[in-house]
Formats: structure tokens, C-alpha cells, sequence
């Protein structure tokens, strides 16, 4: 069946129309909330919403689902939270692929910035590149000089198409001026498991998806893309000291919705995320087993941040025309 997408908009408006601008949450019709993650299970950004769904479920006082719905860089599910209802009934968790749906897809689904609304920055961690122990490199340097040695024999796979992981990739294989091979995938998950697998050589992701499988021994640290070294990570060089200044790259979460979503309900949305993230078991699996910087940030953080990186990513993403598989 096809869904005029004018009409869809009309209906979406005609919606908002009915809900008072005061409307809370706790005033909505009671029922259920989705939280749409637009990644496969497995990834950091579905980990974040699976821990959170217990405490969310108790104080939003209604039934808390998670619905896993990937595809075109995160633009699939975001799409999904623009077009419901802005009654709380659905929510969108996403990662730092967000910023960049409107340079990397020749025709995005969705507007991010007309058709979603900024709820809250849950927090950042550092990009790092972790490799299958069993490859010989030692440091970053030497995947750089095996690709240069053998252009196309070294891979990096990634959580995906335009994540800030792919891109600043991108930009160290040029800086090197190296041909790392880029293998993408449909999300964290499936990343991980071929490069643990022996599949692919190396995995770039955020230090929240790598840091088990590093303290497991089944990925080895080669490079961190924060400014400082993690304390997890004390043996493992930043990619400003491995030569490349000034150079910094972060993953991101943050929570949106729909863009008529009552500034009310919004706030009360972001209050009951910082208290779920904010009990002591929640907060210190996110910061020391997933290496989390929390930053919590309300609407306005998050659009600032959010402005950075549309810019700062996007230019990335023209310069070297990357563009999204869908």
C-alpha cells in the first residue's frame, strides 16, 4: 500500500493540533512507549535502551518496548519517531550517525531538524580501533604501513555507512596516505563478531561497543581517537600522539522526538531519562564498563553538539562524496 506522504504530514499536524501545548506525559493516554533504536540488537546504542527499559518502565508508569529498526544510517528509525504521534508514544535512542543522515543520503526520509525535536545528550565516549589479536600489527602504525605495503590487504570494518567511526576513518587513511578498506555494517553487533571471527582485520567503534571484548582479550586496543588516553586504555595511544593533530573523533547518544512533541512532555521525557541513567547501577556500567562520558544535556545541549557536528561531519562527507547503501 502507498502512503502519500503530504497526507501522512497533514495527519501528523491535524494530531498535534488536538494535543494542548501544556500536555505532559502523565496526562497522555496511558498504554505503552516505544523506544526505537535505529540499529540491530547488539550495538551500544540498543545496550543503552535495553539497560534503561526497567527504569523507565517504572517511572514513565507505562509499558516500555524496544523496537530495533535499522537501515540508511540511522534515518529508517528516526523517520518512524518523526511520523508518530507526539504523545510520548514513541521515542527515538540513536548514536552519532544522526548528525550526518542530511549530507550522506541523496534523499533523506526525514528532516532531522524539522521534523524531530531535541530531548536530551545522554553522553559521548571516544572512537578506538581494536584489531583480531591475531594480527600482527602492534600499533597503529603498523596497519598503516602493511596497507601501504599491500594496498587493499588491511580492513576496518565499522557500525556502519556515515558513523562518525567510518568517517574518521576515512580521514586517517587519508592523512597516512594509506587504502584501508572500509567494510561496513548494519550495526555494532555484527561488526565486532567478524573482526573477533577473523573476518576482517580491525573494528572502528565507539569505546562503549569495543571495551568487553577488549578486556576479554578477544580484541586487541591499537588506536583511541580522545583527546586524552582513557583510563581503561592507559596503553594505548590517542591519534594526536600517534601523529595526527589536533584529531579527535566521538561517538555520541542522544534521544529525540517528534517535533510537536509539547515542550512539557519533552521535559518531563528528559527528567525521567536522567533519573533512569542516573541510579548508581545505570550510571556505572555506562561510564566504567562502557566508557561513557554522561553529560546529560537538555534540548539545547544537544542541539549546539548537534550543530558541531552536522558541519564539522558533513564536510567530511562531501569532500570524500560518501554516500549511504540505504
Amino acid at each position: 500500500m502507498t502512503i502519500d506522504r503530504r497526507k501522512a504530514l497533514a495527519g501528523l499536524g491535524a494530531t498535534a493540533a488536538v494535543l494542548p501545548l501544556s500536555m505532559s506525559l502523565a496526562s497522555a493516554q496511558a498504554g505503552q512507549t516505544t523506544l526505537v533504536v535505529p540499529f540491530p540488537p547488539g550495538g551500544s546504542t540498543d545496550a543503552l535502551a535495553r539497560l534503561l527499559q526497567p527504569s523507565l518502565q517504572e517511572k514513565f508508569k507505562r509499558t516500555i518496548i524496544i523496537e530495533n529498526k535499522p537501515g540508511a544510517a540511522g534515518a529508517i528509525g528516526a523517520q518512524t519517531v518523526a511520523r508518530a504521534a507526539p504523545d510520548g508514544s514513541s521515542i527515538l535512542i540513536t548514536f552519532d550517525s544522526h548528525a550526518v543522515i542530511p549530507a550522506i543520503l541523496e534523499k533523506p526520509p526525514v528532516d532531522i531538524e524539522k521534523e524531530l525535536r531535541s530531548i536530551m545528550l545522554v553522553g559521548t565516549a571516544p572512537y578506538v580501533v581494536a584489531m583480531n589479536p591475531n594480527r600482527p600489527f602492534k600499533t597503529f602504525a603498523d596497519a598503516v604501513a602493511a596497507a601501504k605495503a599491500t594496498p587493499g590487504s588491511v580492513k576496518f570494518a565499522s557500525v556502519g555507512i556515515g558513523t562518525i567511526g567510518h568517517l574518521a576513518m576515512t580521514m586517517l587513511s587519508k592523512l597516512a596516505g594509506a587504502e584501508i578498506v572500509h567494510v561496513p555494517y548494519r550495526g555494532g553487533g555484527p561488526a565486532v563478531n567478524d573482526v573477533v571471527a577473523g573476518h576482517v582485520d580491525m573494528v572502528v567503534g565507539s569505546a562503549a561497543l569495543v571495551m568487553s571484548q577488549i578486556q576479554g582479550g578477544t580484541l586487541k586496543p591499537l588506536l583511541q581517537m580522545g583527546s586524552k588516553r582513557l583510563d581503561a586504555l592507559k596503553d594505548t595511544q590517542t591519534a594526536i600522539e600517534a601523529g595526527f593533530k589536533d584529531f579527535e573523533a566521538l561517538a555520541w547518544w542522544g534521544v529525540f522526538g517528534p517535533k510537536a512533541m509539547p515542550d512539557a512532555m519533552a521535559a518531563e521525557i528528559a527528567a525521567h531519562f536522567k533519573a533512569a541513567i542516573s541510579e548508581p547501577t545505570a550510571s556505572k556500567r555506562l561510564v566504567e564498563t562502557q566508557q561513557m562520558n554522561l553529560v546529560l544535556g537538555g534540548p539545547a545541549d544537544l542541539d549546539k553538539f548537534m550543530a558541531k557536528e552536522v558541519a564539522y561531519w558533513g564536510k567530511v562527507v562531501r569532500d570524500n562524496n560518501i554516500k549511504a547503501s540505504g
